[in-house]
């Protein structure tokens, strides 16, 4: 079962992380800082992205977020999104977001 969280969270980047990324994905951080505990990402699961509707009213859509279902280096699930454009101007550099995490260790 997961636990819903909607948190921001600080991401991690090692030397030579995104050396292989793919145009317009954004890099993956190798874990990141929540809740001021570092968390390390083992390895990426599932990814996904999401898009909704033009703001304006257009009918184009556009790509909002980039999701990642990874195991931590401690057994844990969780999934984490990335938002290609910030909620505010006031949270432009919080764009890394944790959304939930598992109840149960996968080790």
């Amino acid at each position: 079962m997961n636990t819903f969280v909607g948190e921001s969270i600080t991401p991690l980047f090692d030397e030579g992380t995104g050396t292989s990324i793919a145009l317009g994905e954004p890099i993956v951080p190798s874990g990141f800082i929540w809740r001021e505990k570092e968390y390390r990402i083992q390895s990426v699961l599932e990814t996904w992205k999401e898009s909704g509707p033009c703001k304006s009213g257009s009918p184009e859509r556009y790509l909002r977020k980039h999701w990642y279902r990874v195991r931590m280096t401690d057994g844990t699930e969780m999934e984490i999104y990335f938002e290609r454009q910030a909620r505010s101007p006031k949270q432009r550099k919080r764009r890394w977001w944790l959304f939930s995490v598992s109840d149960e260790k996968q080790v």
